[in-house]
């Protein structure tokens, strides 16, 4: 059967003009820099100030700690995505990526007022990890939705490159993050930055959240949802329905995404900027330094991100996928002979090659991902894979490579760990088929329904 369609014609038959598609990008790229700009300001305030601030006074290790509450809002993440994948399916994509935006641009905003350890005593710590659970909940809701609009909206034959969009909302995002941190090391050096300069980056998450809300107000709801909706085909308890028909899909798209998450998580996880700033380790880099070579790493990320989305239109999304994980273990076998150099712009050298097999096992997610799943339970099959995937591979990746170095060290072991989540993504891949120009419309259920794992022929 022939999936091919005219160009310009959404999948559910609908016409979509390039003003619309336009809109879904733009507001797409712009909530999900927002949103993950607010989650990554957390783990780099981690690897930087939280540890001292926060939890040297409990008496454990403060950076096993700091780096455990960034995996706590990992175990939240799927009740996020329980939440929003069943109100996505039965209510739409743009009403839960509105209330999951605000809910992390709150939590945002309240940790950035937070007394601190000296000030309240243990409240301290126990209120921040209640709101960066908030920000786990969020997370856990916003990429499915931003996913599903972008590649709904998208032409049949581009929904690789329009489905990179939310992608690279993530390297956007770990940008944003690194430099308004490293701009303020520059405005409040020294203790200033421990006494007031943290919490700026912050607060401006108000005004980012204001603007991502207008944005997204603007665009309409997704293709697919609207004709759903209109025949009375939402399914009614969707995430039962999933489990039921799709289980062993869920785990091995959620070990697909492990394999990615577990190595982005080195920098987007606090992890590499707290090893090379830490004044006891072995570099005791300057924070302002580091923080400018991951932005910049940041940049490669988003470009190998697009490339990886415009490749995988043409190879499709599996091919591109094996590319990505040879890239990807190449750039783990550097990483830390690189960054152990002593050296920042090595340091910068070996996140560049990292990112390269990060954004091409990154970049076609999104359309993997939805051409995975049918249509009336879509919404919840991403955001519950994506999830336990985040849960998998980085949720904890930055205290396991902590407590690896200090068992063993060496980052030798490190190597090793993230060298093993990478072949995990590759053999997770292989399980599937590839389900490139799929039709995603309610047309096609029957046929989004029989099962892409190869050797099964139903779900």
């Amino acid at each position: 059967m022939s999936t091919s369609q005219p160009e310009g014609v959404a999948p559910t038959g609908t016409i979509a003009t390039h003003a619309e598609r336009r809109r879904v990008v733009f507001a797409t790229i712009v909530g999900t820099t927002v949103e993950w700009y607010d989650f990554f300001i957390y783990a780099t305030a981690v690897g930087l100030v939280f540890g001292q601030l926060f939890f040297a006074p409990l008496g454990a290790d403060s950076a096993i700690l700091g780096f455990a509450t960034v995996g706590v809002s990992f175990l939240f993440r799927p009740l996020g995505a329980f939440l929003a994948g069943h109100f996505g399916d039965k209510y739409g994509r743009k009403t839960v990526l509105m209330w999951t935006l605000i809910l992390m641009g709150a939590s945002t905003a309240l940790i950035g007022l937070l007394p601190t350890y000296e000030a309240i005593g243990i409240a301290a710590p126990i209120l921040l990890v209640f709101l960066r659970i908030l920000q786990g909940i969020s997370a856990g809701g916003e990429w499915g939705g931003a996913v599903l609009m972008a590649v709904e909206h998208a032409p049949q034959s581009r929904r690789g490159i329009f489905g990179a969009s939310p992608q690279i909302g993530v390297p956007l995002g770990l940008l944003l993050a690194s430099g308004v941190m490293a701009l303020m090391t520059i405005i409040a050096p020294g203790d200033a930055f421990l006494q007031w300069g943290w919490r700026i980056p912050f607060l401006l998450s108000v005004v980012l959240i204001l603007v991502g809300y207008y944005v997204r107000r603007k665009v309409e709801e997704s293709p697919v949802f609207t004709e759903l909706a209109e025949r009375k085909e939402k399914a009614q308890m969707p995430i039962v329905q999933l489990f039921k028909k799709h289980a062993l899909l869920v785990v091995v798209a959620a070990l697909v995404f492990a394999g990615n998450n577990a190595v982005g998580y080195m920098t987007t996880g606090g992890y590499i900027q707290g090893y090379a700033t830490n004044p006891d380790g072995p570099l005791a880099f300057e924070r302002g330094p580091v923080l400018w070579a991951v932005a910049g790493s940041a940049v490669t990320w988003l470009l190998s991100t697009l490339l990886a989305g415009w490749v995988s239109d043409r190879l499709g999304r599996r091919a591109t996928y094996l590319i990505g994980w040879v890239l990807q273990l190449v750039g783990v076998i550097t990483l830390f002979p690189l960054v152990n150099s002593g050296s920042v712009g090595l340091l910068f050298a070996g996140l560049a090659i990292l990112t390269l097999g990060l954004g091409f096992t990154y970049g076609p997610q999104a359309a993997l991902y939805a051409e995975l799943f049918p249509a009336s339970i879509r919404f919840s099959g991403v955001s519950i894979s994506y999830a336990i995937g985040a849960i998998i591979g980085g949720a904890f990746a930055p205290t396991i490579a902590t407590a690896l170095v200090q068992a063993t060290g060496s980052t030798l072991s490190v190597t090793w760990y993230l060298a093993a989540m990478t072949v995990i993504g590759l053999i997770a891949t292989l399980l599937l088929r590839d389900r490139s120009g799929i039709p995603l419309g309610p047309d096609h259920e029957e046929q989004q329904s029989i099962s892409p794992i190869r050797g099964l022929a139903r779900a």
